[in-house]
């Protein structure tokens, strides 16, 4: 809703810009350190590349050029390299549940993407982008269970944020077109405000931390409910039906989850 107006380098300044300062500003208000110890900058600047500046840049570009149901579909494959990177870097095992849990997860991910595939080959610059941003969050989420950070997980989130948005800022800077704001729609702003605020604040930090508290690989594939989110969500806000092929995608997602989450622990 928001890119129909915006373009993705003055959408992602906004975000990052206002995640920042609101992450900081909880953090200040809580009493919490708000400066990073030195050991922590070079993984954080690298953790900040990888999950801030590629995740954001390459998914905007990606939903920009798709529909955003099947642009979320596709970096939500998010969870295949986020397994595949935790067994090198954390030497987490690739074990049974995980293996089920990724298969029902990519089963709902082929059944919502469906007939659709001729349209992703239509138009595969959308495609790559997204699926880009799948792969180096996957790999930033490794690097982020890969140490002990010497920082709170709102604190370590608001870095990122600044570190991550410095190269998005340099673009906006070169190549961005602000739009004329005086123009855009109640809808435009309604969802370029939602963006700024609830995802880039508390769901940056929730993931943060769920990240520090659980295995990269169990923490990945929890995110398969996203995709499913979106499409629901693509109905009512942009008019991407819903059918039985959504409704079977949302089974075998919260199939995999109970796998994933609930049988090693019976």
């Amino acid at each position: 809703l928001a890119l129909g107006e915006i373009e993705p380098w003055t959408f992602r300044v906004i975000c990052l810009g206002t995640g920042a300062a609101g992450l900081f500003a909880i953090a200040a208000i809580g009493g919490q350190r708000l400066a990073a110890p030195r050991r922590d900058w070079p993984m954080l600047v690298l953790l900040s590349f990888l999950n801030i500046t590629c995740w954001h840049l390459f998914s905007a570009y990606g939903i920009s050029l798709m529909a955003a149901g099947k642009a979320t579909i596709l970096a939500y494959t998010m969870p295949i390299w986020a397994v595949l990177f935790a067994w090198p870097i954390l030497g987490e095992r690739i074990t049974l549940p995980r293996v089920a849990g990724l298969a029902l997860g990519m089963a709902a991910m082929a059944v919502l993407i469906g007939d659709e595939w001729s349209r992703v080959r239509a138009a595969p610059a959308g495609a790559l982008w997204t699926a880009a941003a799948a792969v180096f969050w996957g790999l930033g989420t490794a690097v982020l269970k890969s140490r002990k950070w010497g920082m709170s997980a709102v604190v370590l989130t608001g870095w990122q944020m600044v570190i991550g948005g410095i190269p998005v800022l340099a673009g906006f800077a070169l190549i961005g077109h602000p739009p004329d704001f005086t123009r855009l729609s109640a809808t435009a702003w309604i969802a370029t405000l939602y963006s700024a605020t609830v995802p880039m604040v508390f769901c940056h930090y929730a993931w943060t931390r769920l990240v520090g508290l659980v295995p990269a690989g169990v923490a990945a594939i929890s995110t398969l409910m996203i995709p499913v989110v979106g499409v629901l969500s693509s109905a009512p806000l942009v008019g991407e039906p819903i059918g039985a092929r959504e409704l079977l995608a949302l089974a075998l997602v919260v199939s995999a989850l109970v796998v994933v989450l609930l049988i090693p622990h019976l």
